[in-house]
């Protein structure tokens, strides 16, 4: 019988698991021995007699864990003395980072370590169950305008009072994908006036049948990548779009910045010119603060005041902001991902080469580096 393993993350601002009690009973079911180390699930609320119930074994520590291991999956990418625990031949999922991590990788092949990187899931119809980028991403775009609105010294939506009626707060999205896409849509719901932009002109009708005005930028020719990405732009392009940015922002309330490159430090968006056109007590929740930053000055984990009072926010693990359902999500990709390639035979893993997701996403295997972007 083979054995799937969850251990407790190590990073202080990791509030998930990678599994949940509910799939548990599914891992169970497929024919698998579910171990989890005690305490992995008590930031998302999920006790050790909660995976108890739902049929696995608690673990005291990793190394009892990663020692009976066939399969491990985790959220972050493991360190170094985590990984001298894991027997050769163990499958690992987990994010990778693997474009900044060539030690990381290097590493996993040589000891063996099958790896695959959570990042690298293809964004097609097929895995889309598995996308567990997008997953949290979805859920890091509604706690980004949460956390705006608990820290806000004003209303989101219009009001009719007798003493008059008060304006809706205004909210501008930079940034459309799926983290943007849910912001737009959670600021709206709760009754804001949205505004959004982003470098793709394909995106508009999106932005526009959430209720959203779409900000409009001729940046000439821009685009995105065949993963859905937006495409770096040139330094004058940059230059254009934060002078139109700076408009957008000096009329917001708050302004939710979602601009990543995979693999790639996050652009600067907003700098000091812009940060200094806006108003006080206005609101920057810098969404990309811990691969870069999208805007100038912000940190991780902290709120920075500028001279003009304007309020940036650097989040740490936004994505874990609301780690019981952020658990569940993430939980459920690592069961899709498995049971997509389980062999009801065999009960077993298996590793179909010929598979396009496990082309995407499997970057060791067998003592090797197997995946042609990461082969040189």
């Amino acid at each position: 019988m083979k054995r799937f393993f969850a251990p407790l993350e190590t990073n202080p601002a990791e509030t998930r698991a990678s599994v949940a009690p509910a799939t548990v009973t599914k891992l169970v079911n497929l024919g698998m021995e579910v171990l989890v180390q005690s305490g992995a699930g008590l930031k998302s609320d999920y006790s050790d007699a909660d995976y108890t119930a739902a049929g696995a074994k608690i673990v005291p520590d990793a190394a009892s864990g990663y020692s009976q291991a066939d399969i491990v999956a985790r959220v972050r990418k493991p360190e170094a003395a985590d990984l001298e625990m894991v027997k050769p031949g163990t499958l690992h999922l987990s994010f990778l980072d693997p474009f900044n991590e060539k030690a990381l990788i290097d590493d996993l092949a040589q000891r063996k370590i099958s790896a695959i990187s959570l990042e690298m899931i293809p964004r097609s119809t097929l895995a889309q169950k598995m996308d567990a980028l997008s997953s949290q991403a979805n859920l890091a775009g509604y706690a980004a305008v949460m956390m705006a609105s608990d820290r806000m010294r004003k209303i989101l939506p219009m009001m009719m009072t007798p003493s008059g009626t008060i304006s809706p707060a205004r909210f501008f999205i930079i940034g459309v994908g799926v983290a943007g896409l849910q912001a737009i849509a959670t600021a709206k719901r709760l009754g804001a006036r949205v505004e959004a932009f982003d470098t793709r002109p394909v995106v508009e009708e999106q932005v526009k049948s959430l209720g959203a005005k779409f900000v409009k930028v001729d940046l000439g020719d821009t685009g995105q990548t065949d993963q859905g990405y937006a495409k770096e732009l040139t330094p004058e392009q940059l230059e254009k779009q934060r002078l139109e940015m700076a408009k957008a922002c000096a009329r917001a309330d708050v302004v939710i910045t979602t601009a990543k490159l995979f693999g790639r430090k996050a652009p600067l968006i907003l700098n000091a010119d812009v940060l200094k056109q806006m108003q006080p007590g206005s609101m920057i929740i810098d969404f990309a603060v811990e691969s870069g930053g999208n805007v100038e000055g912000s940190k991780v984990g902290e709120e920075v005041v500028t001279e003009n009072g304007v309020r940036v926010i650097g989040p740490e693990n936004l994505e874990g902001y609301y780690p019981k359902d952020a658990t569940l999500m993430l939980a459920s990709n690592f069961y899709n991902l498995i049971e997509h390639f389980w062999n009801e035979e065999s009960k077993d893993f298996e590793y179909r080469m010929d598979d396009e997701i496990l082309q995407g996403c499997l970057i060791t295997k067998d003592g090797q580096i197997v995946h042609e972007k990461f082969k040189a």
